[in-house]
C-alpha cells in the first residue's frame, strides 16, 4: 500500500473555472502538502467539487496551473495523473461481486493476475471486506458499499486520494463510523487526501487543514481549531460552529478618547484604538456566562427556550438589539424559561468584523490582537 514516500502534494496556482459567464472558482491558490489530509468545505455551489474534479482531470481549469508533485498536470489525462477518486454514490457495478468490483480497474490496466489478486486481498483485509468478497453490492449495507468504493481506490495505490462527499448518503451512525475508518486509513497509509464535504463536523474531525470556500472564493485555509477560534471573516465565523455564533450589528466609535463597540443595549470598551466604522460583534455560545446577580454584567436578557443535550444545555435568550443569543451551560445550571438573567461576555473570546468583506479586525477586547 501507498506510504508517505510515494505520496505527492497538490498545488493549485491562480485557478479559475468559468461556466459561460458564471465563475465557479476564482483566483484560487492552494498548497496541499505531501501526506496531508485537506478538507474543502463550504455550502452547496461554493465551487469545492469543481476544484476536486479539476485535480482529477474531469474538468479543465479556465486559467491557472495544477501540479501533482512537481508535475504540471493540466494537459495530462485523468488516468495518467496517479489519483483515485471516491464518489458520493459509490459507483459500484451491481452485477459484479465485491472482489470483481475491487479488481476491475486493475483488470482494465492489464495488471498480472497474481498481482491483482494480492492487491485486492490486501485492500479487503485493510477494510475488513474479506468475508464479503463473494457478495454483490445489492447484498451490502451502505457502510459496506462505501468501504468497497474506498477499496477500489485503495488497490490502485495512488499518490493522491480524492473524496467527493463520500459519506453524505449514510445515516448519522454510519457517518461517524466511516469518519473513523477514513481517519485510520489515512494514518496507516500516509497518502495525500483531498476531501470535499459540506458537513463541518467531518471537516473539523478529519482535516489537518480546512479550506473554506464561498461563491468560488477561498475564505480561509488553516487547521480546524484555528478556523474555529480565529475566523478570518464573518462568513467563516457564522458558517463554522454549532449552534451558530452569536452576532450583533453595531459600530466602533470614539468616546472620550476611548474606542468602544456600541449596539442598542450594549457598550464594550476596546483594549486597542480602532477606526470608527460599522462593525459586527460575534461570540460563540461558550463565551457567555449566565449570572443570577444582574450587577456587573454586560446586559440582562430573558430566557425564551432551553435545549437540553444531556451533557450541556443550550439557553436561548432575547438580548440587546432584539437579537437572539444562545449560551452553552452545564445541565445543572439554575435557569428556566421566563427568567430574566444577567449575561457576561468573555472578552478573550469576542471577535469584531468590519469593512466591505467583513474581515476580522480584532479578536480580544482585553488584550492587543489587531489584525489590521
Amino acid at each position: 500500500m501507498t506510504d508517505q514516500s510515494t505520496a505527492s502534494g497538490v498545488t493549485l496556482h491562480g485557478i479559475e473555472k468559468w461556466f459561460g459567464s458564471v465563475a465557479a472558482v476564482r483566483s484560487l491558490d492552494l498548497e496541499i502538502l505531501s501526506g496531508e489530509l485537506v478538507v474543502l468545505l463550504g455550502p452547496s455551489g461554493c465551487g469545492k467539487t469543481t476544484v476536486l474534479r479539476m485535480i482529477a482531470g474531469l474538468e479543465d481549469p479556465s486559467q491557472g496551473d495544477i501540479l501533482i508533485g512537481d508535475t504540471r498536470v493540466n494537459d495530462i489525462e485523468p488516468a495518467q495523473r496517479d489519483v483515485a477518486m471516491v464518489f458520493q454514490n459509490y459507483a459500484l457495478y451491481p452485477h459484479m461481486t465485491v472482489q470483481q468490483n475491487l479488481g476491475f480497474g486493475l483488470k482494465m490496466r492489464k495488471v498480472p493476475r497474481a498481482e491483482l489478486d494480492a492487491k485486492v486481498s490486501n485492500a479487503a483485509q485493510v477494510l475488513e471486506l474479506t468475508e464479503l468478497l463473494a457478495r454483490r453490492p445489492g447484498q451490502l449495507s451502505g457502510g459496506q458499499r462505501q468501504r468497497v468504493a474506498l477499496g477500489r481506490a485503495l488497490v490502485r495505490e495512488p499518490s493522491v486520494f480524492l473524496f467527493d462527499e463520500p459519506l453524505s448518503n449514510l445515516d448519522a451512525r454510519l457517518r461517524l463510523e466511516m469518519r473513523g475508518e477514513i481517519a485510520q486509513l489515512h494514518r496507516r497509509l500516509g497518502t495525500t487526501m483531498v476531501y470535499v464535504t459540506h458537513d463541518q463536523v467531518e471537516a473539523m474531525t478529519l482535516g489537518h487543514r480546512v479550506a473554506i470556500m464561498n461563491e468560488g472564493v477561498l475564505q480561509q485555509y488553516a487547521p480546524p481549531l484555528e478556523v474555529y477560534q480565529k475566523p478570518a471573516n464573518l462568513f467563516v465565523a457564522t458558517f463554522i460552529g454549532s449552534p451558530p455564533i452569536n452576532t450583533v450589528s453595531g459600530a466602533v466609535k470614539s468616546v472620550g478618547g476611548r474606542s468602544v463597540f456600541e449596539a442598542p443595549g450594549l457598550e464594550l470598551e476596546l483594549a486597542t484604538p480602532l477606526a470608527s466604522e460599522p462593525a459586527t460583534l460575534a461570540l460563540r455560545a461558550e463565551g457567555l456566562s449566565l449570572l443570577e446577580n444582574v450587577h456587573e454584567v454586560d446586559f440582562t436578557a430573558d430566557v425564551v427556550r432551553l435545549e437540553p443535550l444531556g451533557n450541556e444545555v443550550l439557553v436561548y435568550l432575547d438580548g440587546p438589539a432584539s437579537e437572539s443569543w444562545v449560551a452553552r451551560v452545564n445541565p445543572d445550571h439554575p435557569c428556566a424559561v421566563g427568567d430574566t438573567i444577567g449575561v457576561r461576555l468573555d472578552r478573550s473570546r469576542i471577535h469584531l468584523f468590519a469593512g466591505p468583506n467583513q474581515k476580522r479586525i480584532q479578536t480580544r477586547l482585553d488584550a492587543e490582537d489587531s489584525l489590521e
